[in-house]
């Protein structure tokens, strides 16, 4: 029987209504109808379902007690979310402007002012008043589907009404900012520790504190059951529209926020309109000076034109739009005691230096370990244990180190020196290769190697063996449950359920996951294998030509570097691996396991790149880096890391690699933006 639309429009309209009415009951004790009204929409949604299961999904109240569950699938973007170019300072602010005025030749302008709230991007997408789908931004061209928890959130319509009467589009995406409120935060903080305290008591392990409103609001957003998120108080705000089907026509951003706010969207109070770029820089000034006062976290001010028509006269660069710029605050320092040097060990054996701090609190997160890269980083800074140093959170996420207080120095400081022998206690030397910054334990029986080996095997880019974190493989490392890729096959629900934190039912999903890992394509069992210098892109040019991991095994170094993008140096490493007794015994252990070696994914996109090596710097709006690589490749093209001659093109991203862009200037070789590079792998020619 077919389903009509108007009748999955009324399936989510249930839905949406017992979401949020579950809410009010279970969130705030405060419900609007009797507990009869209430069981006449659930019984009303589960007699729709019984006569239509195709309709039935997990997530559905009607398939659990209480508030739903969702799976987060992935949501393709009808209008790419695009990220915005920076303004560090008013100086760059300034450049931004005459930019403008040279793209609109000397054009009056309107600038809009808003705080760019330090919280999570969302789509939020309505059809005929109704809201039918939310997603987050991912990667700015395939988000996250988190309707169910978004349904959660009061201040969001779930119907559309005009307060003045206006008609409500027929398709209507409304972009904002989801976020959790300082005084949420503190709530939420202040409920973990005393469950913690209770947890202490009762001989358990104490759960994760969320460190900061963005992290908690984004972790809360993500939670599988929105009957969890429904108690967070999450909070948003919108400031953009997507795509838009049946709405008047908007002139300016001011005229497309009256609108919103008719529809009872929450608009952020402190957002202006101002008409000069020195209004903007006091715009910024004044809540960089203020920003605390505010109960939500901000980073910065986003500045955009505010007519439509210029906006449309300016269009895009590569990876942000011309007409619109983040004016970024001066990362916050401070000061605090480094009380110790440690070194942490990768899975290649890399050995990284990082400063254990006391802790300090910066942009609104606590922080008590910041990384110092590589030993010539600690010798140039010259910091030592037991200095005052000053700490610095680089964009406001990464914690750095930038250098100590000399006139706090303690008289008896001495120089830090970089361990001899590795942490892992098997009496390992580092080495240090001649012309490498890095220093690299190089006993293979390191069991932080071996931790991170493992974790890197289950990582998305690789087998995405989902549930199977770093701390899960620590507990299994110390139960002795693994010691190596291999054996991630022989886990049992016996000894699952010997780790902490673990029941029947999630035992059970982490040996389905390791399971459904069996039948991944062989390029990312070949990524999964860790092997030295072979990335995602050489990994599938091997498993197209090859066909099978047993192939590849019995390949002789000169066949393998005779694949373009390899060359001699991978292919030398790849033989080195397979020769490796332990590795040999790995892949014995994958095969009686049944992993599969031979699963190649054949594209269906055109072969129109065929013979041309494209090269990738920074990243390409829409894709990941391994994404941009991949879409290549599939097309039959090759995407080296490097720029010669030979290169057909170069894709410039977000961030790009200043050498790579220099080379090709240097070669004529053709410099293409992110809109181009969708031309190309549609027609496999440059834009003319």
């Amino acid at each position: 029987m077919s389903v009509s639309k108007d009748l999955q429009k009324n399936v989510l309209i249930l839905r949406a209504q017992i979401a949020h009415h579950n809410e009010l009951y279970h969130g705030q004790d405060s419900p609007e109808i009797s507990d009869a009204a209430f069981d006449d929409l659930l019984r009303k949604l589960k007699e729709i379902e019984a006569k239509y299961p195709e309709l039935v999904e997990e997530s559905s109240p009607s398939q659990i007690i209480g508030a739903g569950f969702t799976t987060f699938e992935p949501v393709t973007h009808r209008v790419p979310m695009t990220s915005l170019d920076n303004a560090m300072d008013s100086k760059e602010l300034q450049a931004w402007g005459e930019r403008l005025i040279k793209g609109l030749d000397s054009a009056a302008m309107q600038f809009a002012c808003e705080l760019k709230i330090d919280g999570l991007a969302m789509s939020i997408r309505y059809e005929d008043g109704l809201l039918v789908q939310a997603a987050t931004r991912g990667d700015g061209k395939v988000g996250e589907d988190v309707t169910a928890n978004i349904l959660t959130i009061n201040v969001v319509p779930k119907k559309l009404s005009s307060k003045t009467g206006k008609k409500i589009p027929s398709v209507l995406e409304v972009r904002g900012e989801v976020y959790m409120s300082i005084a949420a935060f503190q709530r939420l903080r202040d409920a973990k520790q005393i469950e913690n305290e209770k947890r202490i008591i009762d001989g358990k392990k104490p759960e994760t504190v969320p460190a900061n409103p963005r992290n908690a609001g984004a972790g809360s957003l993500r939670q599988k059951n929105p009957a969890v998120t429904a108690t967070r108080d999450l909070s948003f705000w919108a400031y953009q529209l997507g795509e838009v089907v049946g709405a008047p026509n908007f002139s300016s951003h001011t005229e497309t926020f009256e609108f919103l706010r008719d529809l009872g969207f929450p608009i952020n109070p402190e957002a202006k309109t101002v008409e000069t770029l020195a209004q903007v820089v006091e715009f910024a000034a004044t809540w960089e000076k203020n920003r605390h006062e505010l109960n939500y976290e901000i980073d910065g001010v986003v500045v955009k034109l505010d007519d439509l028509a210029q906006r449309e006269q300016l269009g895009f660069t590569a990876r942000a739009p011309r007409w619109a710029i983040a004016v970024k605050f001066a990362p916050e320092e401070r000061n605090t005691i480094l009380k110790n040097i440690s070194v942490s060990i990768g899975r290649t054996g890399r050995a990284t230096p990082f400063a254990e701090l006391e802790p300090v609190v910066l942009s609104g997160s606590t922080v008590s370990m910041a990384t110092l890269h590589n030993r010539e980083q600690v010798q140039f800074k010259d910091v030592r244990p037991g200095d005052t140093v000053i700490v610095r959170k680089a964009g406001d996420v990464i914690p750095e180190v930038v250098g100590p207080v000399l006139s706090l120095r303690p008289k008896n400081s001495k120089p830090w020196k970089f361990p001899t022998t590795c942490v892992c206690d098997l009496k390992s030397t580092f080495v240090q290769v001649e012309g490498e910054s890095d220093t690299r334990c190089v006993e293979p029986e390191c069991p932080f190697q071996r931790d991170q080996r493992i974790i890197h095997f289950a990582s998305r880019g690789a087998m995405d063996i989902e549930g199977l974190g770093e701390k899960t493989v620590f507990a299994l490392s110390d139960k002795n449950f693994v010691a190596d890729i291999g054996d991630l096959y022989t886990l049992t629900i016996e000894k699952l359920l010997q780790l902490d934190g673990f029941a029947e039912l999630s035992a059970t999903n982490l040996l389905t996951a390791i399971n459904n890992s069996k039948t991944r394509p062989l390029a990312k069992l070949l990524v999964g294998l860790g092997i030295k210098n072979l990335g995602p892109a050489a990994s599938e040019s091997l498993a197209r030509r090859f066909g099978s991991l047993d192939a590849i095994i019995a390949a002789k170094s000169e066949q393998l570097s005779e694949i373009d993008g390899l060359g001699e140096v991978i292919a030398n490493s790849i033989t080195r691996w397979f020769k490796d007794k332990s590795h040999q015994a790995i892949i014995k252990k994958f095969r009686t396991a049944g992993v599969e070696f031979g699963n190649v994914v054949v594209s269906t996109s055109p072969q129109n790149l065929v013979g041309k090596a494209v090269v990738v710097t920074g990243t390409v709006e829409g894709f990941s880096r391994e994404g941009a690589q991949e879409a290549i490749t599939s097309r039959g093209g090759k995407s080296p890391g490097s720029v010669s001659a030979k290169t057909f093109a170069l894709v410039v991203g977000s961030e790009p690699g200043v050498s790579k862009l220099t080379k090709a200037e240097q070669l004529n070789v053709p410099i293409i933006n992110s809109a181009d590079f969708l031309k190309l792998l549609e027609t496999g020619e440059l834009p003319k």
